[in-house]
C-alpha cells in the first residue's frame, strides 16, 4: 500500500513536471511550447505553432496516460508515459542538435536550459514511478485474499495442500461413520456360551 501510494505521487509529480516544461525555454530563449510537432520529423523550424500543434501535446498525452494508470494501478501504464516523454525530448534534442549543429549548455541564457532538463526529469520520474508501484494483484479468495493452496484433487484425495503428507481418507458417505461400543457386557460364565453365539 505504502509503495503504491509513494509510486503515484512520484508518477503524478513526473507528469506535472512534463507538462510544464514547454512553457519554460528550452534553447536560446525559445519556450518549448513554440516548437511544433513536425519539427521532430522535418527539422527545426522558427515558425511558432498553436498551443496543442506543438510538443505539447505529446507531454500533455502523456500526463493523461499517468492518471489512467495510477487509477487503474497500472505499472505498464505510467512506464508508457515515462517513455512517451523521455522519447520525444530526446528526439528534440536530435533535432535541435542537427539545426544548430552543436548542443551547448552556458549560463548566459543560450544552448539547453531549464525547460529541457524539467522535460527529462519528469520522464525518469514517470519510470521512477512505475517501478515503485507494485501494481495490480489478482486475489481469488474470500474477501479478495489469495487463496493459499488448491483443494484437494479427486485424483489424490488423502493428501492436504500444506504437507502434501499421506492423512486420514476421506469419507464418501453423508452420515456419520459407526463407532464401536468398548463395553461389550460382563464376561459369560465358564462352560457357557456367549449371547452372541460365539
Amino acid at each position: 500500500m505504502i509503495r503504491n501510494v509513494l509510486g503515484s505521487i512520484v508518477a503524478l509529480a513526473g507528469a506535472a513536471a512534463a507538462v510544464l516544461s514547454p512553457f519554460r525555454d528550452w534553447y536560446d530563449g525559445r519556450l518549448g511550447r513554440h516548437y511544433r510537432i513536425d519539427d521532430l520529423f522535418t527539422g527545426i523550424t522558427a515558425a511558432h505553432p498553436g498551443l496543442f500543434g506543438s510538443i505539447l501535446l505529446p507531454f500533455a498525452f502523456a500526463a493523461v496516460v499517468t492518471v489512467l494508470g495510477v487509477v487503474l494501478r497500472s505499472r505498464l501504464l505510467v512506464a508508457l508515459a515515462g517513455v512517451v516523454v523521455l522519447g520525444f525530448t530526446v528526439f528534440w534534442m536530435v533535432r535541435q542538435g542537427q539545426a544548430a549543429g552543436e548542443l551547448t549548455v552556458t549560463g548566459d541564457g543560450s544552448g539547453l536550459q531549464q525547460g529541457v532538463a524539467i522535460a527529462a526529469g519528469g520522464g525518469v520520474l514517470l519510470l521512477l514511478g512505475a517501478a515503485l508501484m507494485p501494481g495490480r494483484r489478482r486475489s481469488t479468495g474470500r474477501y479478495g485474499q489469495p487463496e493459499p493452496y488448491e483443494p484437494p484433487g479427486s485424483a489424490d484425495p488423502d493428501t492436504w495442500p500444506p504437507t502434501r503428507e499421506p492423512g486420514p481418507s476421506v469419507q464418501t458417505s453423508p452420515w456419520p461413520e459407526p463407532e464401536a461400543d468398548p463395553y461389550v457386557g460382563p464376561e459369560p460364565p465358564p462352560g457357557k456360551p456367549s449371547p452372541s453365539g460365539d
